[in-house]
């Protein structure tokens, strides 16, 4: 289905009158500190986040997959249903695709459709921690680390081939994420398995057009897992200065052990030009791929704290990261769930945006300890509400983008159009 501008409008204007004045009594309030409103709010109605290709159906969990109804059955209705949360938010215009699980099979119909509704497409994701059907060598034991070079060379073909995709659909960037690792100690050769990887990714990155990017994910465990090949940032980011000046550390708020410093992180991969991308989500024990902000809100606000100033402080020219929302839905509504990780986002940007940096690096230098946790949590306590609405309001979107989703009854016009049995691909 398609949201259209005059059902936006219809449920905006009760809300027009009260947004005005919070939004003037709030842009009063900001302008005697000295900070523009507008200009947040011009940041980010700019804003864009690419919604995994993946993140549109029910997620998995040990205990079963539970649909919702009206999932998309296929790559032109999960691009459809991404056209919906960008009608309503006007902040999810990209697409991030999972190869093979969501394979183009007709480009140019797939490109007009995104085109239609204005999505472009995002980083893609290449596949080699499963099997698929008809696949000549198994990767139960590795993909880019294996022992053995023919597993090695289909897993670099696969990722060629992505990246074939990724060209004729206009994306610029490939995402490599390798389950690779062992179960028991003495199963591998840490050496020989990381030796193996680069020279894999070394493969893989002379297949990369000019203008294209490789990220290079990292994590420090999997379920009955002994050792992970890339279990870290360090790791990655040693990978990516082999590699070339094209290759980049993607950070996954998932995928660290608990309480790491993920904001330190950040910082100090911006401080050295390689971080190259984002994906954002939420956990409480692992990588549990919640609703961005659910349990940690503070901690993403941190983040966002380090992003503002590694892009305001650039000096080793660390290109804009690729954002990205990385999710699994096992109770809500997926659209909804999207909906509420874009708001997360898009307030700890917005209460970034409103840390005097000036006051807190006077502070910094003075060892002004009070005075630096205050500064970060006046701008954390205020409410950017308003700002996020009026973001959306002049972007041409939903002020309030759930309760128009609910109020035009999307998720149920989706079952009637696709029945209650349709299951998304992927996850």
């Amino acid at each position: 289905m398609k949201i259209t501008k005059k059902q936006i409008t219809e449920v905006n204007k009760p809300l027009l009158n009260q947004h005005k004045k919070d939004f003037k009594y709030l842009s009063d309030k900001l302008k005697s500190k000295g900070v523009n409103a507008n200009k947040i709010v011009d940041t980010l109605k700019d804003y864009q986040i690419a919604i995994p290709s993946w993140a549109l159906g029910a997620g998995g969990t040990r205990f079963g997959r539970f649909g919702y109804g009206g999932e998309p059955g296929d790559l032109f209705q999960k691009i459809s249903d991404i056209g919906v949360v960008h009608a309503l938010t006007q902040s999810a215009g990209a697409v991030s695709l999972h190869i093979p699980w969501d394979i183009p099979k007709d480009v140019k119909k797939i490109k007009k459709h995104a085109d239609s509704l204005g999505i472009v497409f995002d980083a893609m994701n290449s596949n080699t921690f499963q099997d698929q059907k008809d696949q000549k060598h198994s990767y139960k034991y590795g993909s880019l680390c294996h022992v053995d070079k023919k597993v090695r060379k289909q897993a670099v073909d696969h990722n060629k081939e992505v990246i074939d995709y990724g060209v004729a659909l206009g994306s610029k960037s490939l995402t490599v994420w390798l389950a690779d690792g062992s179960n028991f100690p003495g199963q591998l050769n840490f050496r020989r398995a990381l030796n193996n990887t680069l020279d894999s990714l070394k493969a893989i990155y002379k297949h990369l057009p000019k203008d294209w990017k490789l990220f290079i994910e990292y994590k420090p465990y999997e379920p009955n897992f002994y050792s992970m090949v890339i279990q870290d940032w360090g790791t990655s980011s040693l990978l990516a200065k082999e590699l070339g000046p094209k290759a980049y550390t993607l950070v996954d708020l998932g995928h660290h052990l608990p309480n790491t410093n993920i904001e330190q992180i950040v910082g100090t991969l911006m401080s050295r030009g390689l971080l190259g991308g984002f994906h954002f989500n939420d956990s409480k024990y692992g990588d549990d791929d919640l609703t961005v902000g659910a349990i940690k809100p503070y901690q993403l606000f941190l983040i966002f704290n380090e992003l503002v100033y590694g892009m305001a402080n650039n000096t080793a020219k660390n290109p804009i990261p690729a954002w990205m929302i990385d999710a699994s839905h096992n109770v809500k509504d997926p659209l909804e769930d999207l909906m509420q990780s874009l708001d997360a986002i898009e307030t700890a940007y917005a209460k970034a945006l409103l840390i005097d940096q000036k006051a807190l690096e006077k502070a910094q230098m003075k060892n002004d300890v009070v005075a630096c946790q205050n500064i970060l949590k006046t701008a954390y306590n205020t409410d950017v509400t308003p700002i996020l609405m009026e973001a959306r309001r002049k972007s041409g979107a939903a002020m309030s983008p759930i309760d128009v989703y609910r109020t035009i009854d999307v998720r149920q016009a989706l079952i009637d159009e696709r029945g209650m049995d349709n299951a998304a691909t992927g996850l």
